[in-house]
């Protein structure tokens, strides 16, 4: 079967007979062994579907020897840029290789091997690309932890993925920081109760790290802790075959219980989808560059810093530090000049960012871009302006685009890399992609009107590549995403499709809540504010920020009795959230209320506070036990500047 080169035919393929569509796709990896047909199937008990049963492979192969083998040992694989270090290095598919093969074996030395969990909390460094590969090289579960995570946050993933050993940098640097990453993998390790059996440590000059040289309880093998330049030293290994269906890796998200979700992710379904990604959706070809302005602890770094990329045979530029002050705003455009970057794909808090601090755009015209060619944004909708604002600046075509982590690729996209397909449109993410049946439903599960806004949700099957289940928890999967509408994936988003078929991703329904990319658990912010002892009761409020897409506001309710300064208090709760959570939550404001509006039954009436503090319309809900409260609110709200609506005020 030939893939279809039109977007109608592509998507009317794909729901028609998915399992013909994806086999397709399918041909375009290798496999050390092809997967029978049917090429989709069913857990026995769940329910849920599988891509690829029987077949294996190995991702790590796919990235790297396969390219090596088929005549791109020589092409430049991975650039890394660092201006904080002001470093670049550059990686041939055959240097990486052996790194790889090298990390590999020294891990297998520790005692990793295949159905392993590995914890690796590193910045955007080549060995932090070289650990993920060599993970998948042994058929061990890697799982990325971002490095601004608090040792509460990071305990909590040991507990959870419970790994052999933990891969991390001794520190972080930021342009005007040096954040050690030892100690806080130490406290970590203190607060979890399960105890991994090493920790690697890869030594950066201007932050040494002090290693612990015992052994740990469980392994003679060597000291608890072991340099990363020592592994390199080992044999080098080959790919382990293993299932398509097995784990290549689990990536946390934050669940409303502020517990987080261990989102899996299978070997053969991640290859299959990603490899057709980056021709399909991005447009780009093997030998080319690719750039995404993300962490590799986000699913945008692993599917398209680390992933996409090398299966497709492209150039991944790999970048260290931010879109802005390092040195300025100006250096997303200088990578994408000194890369010759045919495709940029960022989040629209980045180009706030940096519109923010150049409005003109003046620093761009330093640089020749003319070899860009695509801008994608994803990871929170995208406002108008700065969509306009991005693509007069550069004179390309802007894509706003969206997926989730627990899809690991896009569910709505313009997908430049196929014919007769609509173009982008501001505010709007676009168009289903092959293999997503994504429809809008109201609260029975019945589609909406065009223009009507509701719950959004995909028809199952999902396509290859999205989540099969969560870590150890297929109770919890089946709850969180399959239970809301039976037959649908429930995307937690809401949103509505025009008259012309394009569709709007309106934000989150529930309370999680997404700061410049990060989805963070109000529920969770709240648990850690409620343990003051001075705070009787608070709401943590996701309201709409400029530049981050939301941001957390608690309004807190002191106990009886308690006369504490106000701002202590604001910096006392500043500090507990930044100890426990970490900088990446941007928790910098609190306010003290008499009291919090709830239902009759006792529900606190977070929605309605939200839109009150954002200036939005809204009905006051019948079931609200005092409608006063809500004026006290805004009064307090004004008073502070807090909320979209209020900081508008004041500019005006």
């Amino acid at each position: 079967m030939n893939a279809p080169t039109t977007y109608a035919a592509a998507r009317a393929a794909s729901l028609t007979d998915p399992a013909a569509f994806w086999a397709a796709q399918a041909g375009q990896i290798a496999w050390f062994e092809e997967p029978p047909q049917p090429v989709l199937s069913q857990d026995e008990g769940t329910g849920f579907y599988r891509w690829f049963r029987g077949g294996r492979l190995n991702t790590s192969f796919l990235c790297l020897d396969y390219h090596v083998q088929n005549g791109r040992a020589e092409q430049t694989a991975l650039i890394y840029d660092s201006p904080v270090t002001q470093t670049v290095r550059r990686y041939t598919y055959q240097q990486l290789l052996d790194l790889t093969a090298r990390f590999a074996g020294g891990l297998r030395e520790l005692g990793v091997a295949y159905g392993d969990r590995v914890i690796l909390y590193m910045p955007n460094l080549p060995e932090a690309v070289v650990a993920m590969l060599a993970c998948a090289r042994l058929g061990a579960v890697h799982s990325v932890v971002f490095g601004g995570f608090a040792p509460h946050e990071l305990a909590v993933r040991i507990d959870d993925a419970r790994p052999r050993v933990i891969i991390c940098a001794s520190a972080g640097l930021e342009f005007d920081r040096v954040i050690p990453y030892k100690p806080l993998v130490d406290d970590a390790i203190g607060k979890a109760q399960h105890k991994p059996e090493h920790v690697v440590v890869l030594q950066r000059s201007f932050c040494l790290a002090e290693l612990n040289p015992s052994h740990s309880a469980a392994s003679e093998r060597a000291p608890r802790d072991v340099d990363y330049q020592q592994l390199l030293q080992a044999a080098p290994v080959e790919a382990v075959p293993v299932e398509a269906t097995d784990p290549l890796y689990i990536l946390y998200t934050s669940g409303t219980t502020g517990k987080p979700k261990g989102v899996v992710r299978d070997n053969g379904g991640h290859a299959v989808a990603l490899k057709y990604s980056m021709s399909a959706i991005y447009g780009v070809e093997p030998g080319e560059t690719f750039f995404a302005g993300s962490d590799i602890g986000w699913a945008v770094g692993h599917s398209y810093i680390v992933y996409g990329p090398l299966l497709h045979g492209c150039t991944t530029v790999l970048f260290e530090g931010k879109p802005v002050r390092t040195p300025d705003a100006g250096t997303f455009w200088r990578l994408i000049h000194d890369h010759n970057v045919r495709v940029t794909f960022t989040a629209p808090t980045a180009i706030r960012a940096i519109k923010k601090e150049d409005p003109e755009g003046l620093l761009s015209r330093q640089y020749d871009l003319s070899c860009l060619c695509y801008l994608f944004l994803a990871g929170e909708r995208c406002d108008p302006a700065t969509y306009e604002w991005a693509g007069q600046l550069l004179g390309v075509p802007v894509i706003d685009h969206w997926w989730q982590t627990e899809s690991g690729w896009p569910m709505l996209a313009t997908m430049v890399g196929l014919s007769d397909m609509p173009p982008p449109r501001a505010g709007s993410a676009g168009h289903p992609v092959p293999g997503y049946d994504v429809q809008i439903l109201d609260e029975a599960g019945l589609p909406v009107p065009a223009g009507t806004t509701g719950l959004v949700a995909v028809k199952l099957p999902l396509p290859p590549g999205c989540l099969p289940t969560l870590w150890q928890d297929d109770a919890r999967f089946q709850s969180s995403y399959l239970d809301t509408f039976p037959g649908y994936y429930f995307t937690g988003d809401g949103g509505y499709q025009d008259a012309e078929g394009y569709f709007y991703i309106m934000g989150r329904v529930d309370d999680v809540i997404n700061v410049a990319g990060h989805r963070l658990s109000t529920g969770e912010i709240e648990e850690l504010l409620a343990a003051h002892p001075a705070v009787a009761e608070c709401a943590v409020l996701g309201i709409a920020c400029a530049l981050r897409g939301q941001r957390p506001v608690g309004l807190v309710v002191l106990k009886d009795g308690q006369q504490m300064e106000e701002e202590q208090l604001e910096k006392e709760l500043i500090s507990l959230i930044r100890e426990q959570i970490g900088a990446v939550a941007c928790f910098r404001q609190a306010a003290v209320v008499k009291r919090l509006p709830k239902t009759r039954s006792g529900k606190i009436l977070r929605k309605t506070l939200r839109q009150l503090a954002d200036g939005e319309e809204f009905v006051l809900p019948s079931t609200i036990d005092d409608p006063a409260i809500l004026e006290e609110i805004q009064l307090v709200l004004e008073a502070r500047c807090l909320g979209q609506a209020f900081e508008n005020r004041l500019s005006s």
